[in-house]
């Protein structure tokens, strides 16, 4: 009896599942990305059709500099996701609408300068119960009891927004064709929980939407 006892442990196998928790969660990109679409989807781009068409990033993204300093292309920052994702956006739409996007600055007919007003989510949470405390357990406070949550309905709310606009001009002139914007996209996720059963989920973004 015990040497098979010993073979099954020495037997044995373990296998090891790699967890990664990254800095940004899959529904906050969501969140993001959605309601860019929507906003960009809203801008009015007749004026631009076949024409060969420069887009102008800089007044879009962050500088190292407070605005009405300084405007230096070497002082932008690094893009982030959210700001990228909303001219690669811009992009795919001005090209289904018949744009052509020029190889140069000197080659396009015209400028398109993007403006980002918002691309950032909010978060609301309502608890109708008694919220999780932390009780010092003795005189000195070094010892603390914490008391679980006890929630009747508890509802957490995710939503995202973003706002975009653009200005175009000949390049040769300067003079105003045409603009758009700001329009805002919305996007949103609830989770639900009842006597902590849940969560139940609705949204407008993956995996939240039916």
């Amino acid at each position: 009896m015990a040497l098979g006892v010993c073979a099954l442990l020495s037997g044995g196998g373990c296998a090891t599942i790699r967890v990664t928790d990254p800095p940004r969660t899959a529904d906050e990109e969501f969140l993001l990305t959605e309601a860019t679409r929507r906003s960009v989807a809203q801008l009015a781009l007749d004026a631009l059709r076949d024409r060969s068409i420069w887009i102008e990033t800089g007044y879009a993204f962050s500088t190292t500099q407070p605005f009405d300093r300084s405007f230096l292309r070497d002082e932008v920052r690094q893009p982030s996701f959210e700001e990228l994702f909303v001219i690669a956006e811009l992009r795919a739409r001005l090209l289904r609408s018949g744009v052509r996007l020029a190889q140069s600055r000197q080659a396009a007919q015209v400028i398109l300068e993007v403006r980002i007003g918002a691309v950032s989510n909010n978060h609301e949470e309502f608890l109708l119960g008694i919220p999780a405390t932390a009780v010092p357990g003795d005189v000195g406070g070094t010892l603390t009891v914490a008391t679980p949550e006890l929630a009747i309905y508890k509802k957490t709310t995710q939503r995202g927004f973003a706002s975009v606009a653009f200005v175009a001009y000949w390049a040769d002139s300067g003079e105003l064709l045409t603009l758009s914007g700001p329009f805002v996209g919305r996007s949103y996720r609830i989770d639900a929980w009842f006597f902590g059963i849940g969560p139940a989920t609705d949204g407008d973004i993956p995996p939240a939407q039916p």
